[in-house]
């Protein structure tokens, strides 16, 4: 009798203890960061977090986001002006529990100048990877362990780099089908791309994980 009292006092306990851990999380601050530089290259490498990229009124990279003391970001520019943004937390385990922040406060944007990026790589969990129309100079990467992949028109100069896994990949590129030598893999899913495809100056590499693929190709 005395170890089912002990054990229902533990539940109980345990109880409030968790829901004062859900009920005390502390609230987001919307942020922006504008570098006060032109930016040669973007790196976004985040957890949980739906990242949407579009393009800048002003030709200048602009990033808004929302953070707290407990999930925040790294961001900093090299001496070659590579932009980096990275997540970062200071969670204790009694972090973990409860709700996850709203989406609004999960959710990157990203406006970048058209054709003044050389190379633009994104990669998130949990949340999708969307893109409005943009070209960059040289290569796209995206990889989205979680969520889907969506793009308008893609315009890379060299190479494009598309991964999600439990997730589809959906979008146009710019540029003919001719333009793209093409390597594509697929698992649990179906994709209106071949396997290989050889020729081409550019290159377009994807894969998907228990997720379709369908791609179109724009020329002009």
């Amino acid at each position: 009798m005395k170890e089912i009292i002990s054990l229902a006092l533990c539940l109980v306990l345990g109880g409030f203890v968790l829901s004062g851990c859900s009920n005390s999380s502390e609230p987001f601050t919307q942020k922006s960061y504008t570098p006060d530089t032109q930016i040669s290259e973007i790196n976004l490498d985040v957890r949980d977090r739906e990242i949407e990229v579009s393009l800048s009124e002003d030709e200048q990279v602009h990033i808004q986001y929302a953070e707290n003391s407990k999930e925040y970001y790294d961001i900093s520019v090299s001496d070659e002006n590579v932009l980096t943004m990275k997540s970062a937390d200071s969670k204790d385990w009694t972090d973990y529990i409860g709700k996850k922040a709203s989406a609004e406060d999960r959710k990157i944007s990203l406006h970048i100048p058209n054709a003044l990026i050389g190379s633009l790589n994104l990669s998130t969990t949990n949340e999708n990877v969307t893109l409005s129309a943009l070209a960059v100079t040289e290569s796209i990467s995206i990889s989205s362990n979680g969520g889907n992949i969506v793009f308008e028109s893609l315009d890379v100069g060299s190479s494009l780099t598309l991964t999600a896994k439990n997730g589809n990949i959906s979008g146009t590129v710019a540029g003919s089908y001719d333009a793209f030598a093409i390597q594509s893999e697929i698992k649990k899913g179906e994709s209106n791309l071949p396997d290989n495809k050889a020729g081409g100056e550019k290159t377009l590499n994807i894969s998907s994980n228990n997720g379709d693929i369908n791609i179109t190709f724009v020329n002009g």
